[in-house]
């Protein structure tokens, strides 16, 4: 990408409940750069809105990504319901490439007790699986797993980093509340943001900062890590540091908010990077 696109996570609120014409003209009319289309609950978009966002993608320069849903666990204790995993996650990417993603996103596994390395190859196995699906089905399209906010998640900075030297396709979500969080408020100044991003660098290459997939919210998080998502200026997240880190390594790519008032705050991210 050759810049930093702002995206809603979701349509606008402004929205409501009259479907995505409505929501991305909205996006469009705030000069807003997309959206990511939440998939919480399933799989699951008629035909006419695909070929709306698709369009949109194409001819209004419209970027958009995709979440999957919040029912995945690539380190279940029950094989099937890895194996159901699985399946979300290429559904997902299969959606995302009929309506133009530019990439997918999920919260991949929990510890559930077990031992980090031991997780660590079980998700590997999964990741394996769905690459090779995807390839044969020649679906280029970016696999994200994101970095989580709490204790129990899979899902560190170190580890996610370490998944994404394996595959072809698959690169960091890199949720910086969520790491606020999950470290109990630290990772929250331009210090701190620019030495994440140098350990990106130095681990997959500086190409990773033009291919950029992040969120960021305000967030309330206590010793345990995430509670939920707050408006960005009611919260101790530190938004303009980040961006200002954003712009010394010049990242381009995207950047979800996924504050309760999404627009407002998208509107708020993308009005001061631009005055810096």
């Amino acid at each position: 990408m050759n810049n930093l696109n702002f995206l809603t996570a979701g349509l606008p609120l402004a929205s409501g409940n009259k479907g995505y014409q409505t929501g991305l003209d909205i996006i469009k009319n705030l000069n807003l750069d997309g959206l990511e289309v939440e998939f919480v609950h399933g799989v699951r978009m008629n035909e006419k809105n695909q070929s709306l966002i698709k369009n949109y993608v194409n001819e209004k320069d419209i970027k958009v990504t995709c979440h999957g849903p919040y029912y995945i666990n690539l380190n279940s204790n029950e094989p099937e319901k890895i194996d159901a995993s699985i399946i979300r996650i290429v559904e997902t990417a299969r959606m995302g490439k009929n309506i133009g993603a530019y990439s997918i996103t999920f919260h991949a596994a929990f510890y559930m007790g077990k031992p980090v390395d031991e997780v660590y190859n079980t998700v590997y196995k999964s990741m394996e699986k769905i690459t090779e699906i995807l390839e044969k089905e020649n679906n280029n399209i970016w696999i994200r797993p994101e970095t989580t906010g709490k204790g129990t998640q899979w899902g560190t900075l170190e580890e996610i980093v370490k998944l994404s030297k394996e595959f072809k396709y698959v690169l960091p979500c890199i949720d910086f509340a969520h790491i606020h969080a999950r470290n109990n408020g630290i990772y929250n100044t331009y210090d701190e943001f620019s030495k994440m991003l140098e350990y990106m660098g130095n681990q997959l290459g500086n190409e990773i900062f033009s291919n950029f997939h992040a969120h960021i919210a305000g967030i309330e998080y206590g010793l345990k890590g995430e509670k939920n998502h707050l408006i960005l200026q009611e919260s101790d997240m530190n938004y303009k540091d980040l961006l200002k880190t954003f712009k010394a390594f010049d990242v381009k790519g995207v950047l979800v908010c996924e504050s309760p008032n999404i627009e407002t705050d998208t509107k708020l991210l993308k009005d001061y990077y631009l005055s810096l």
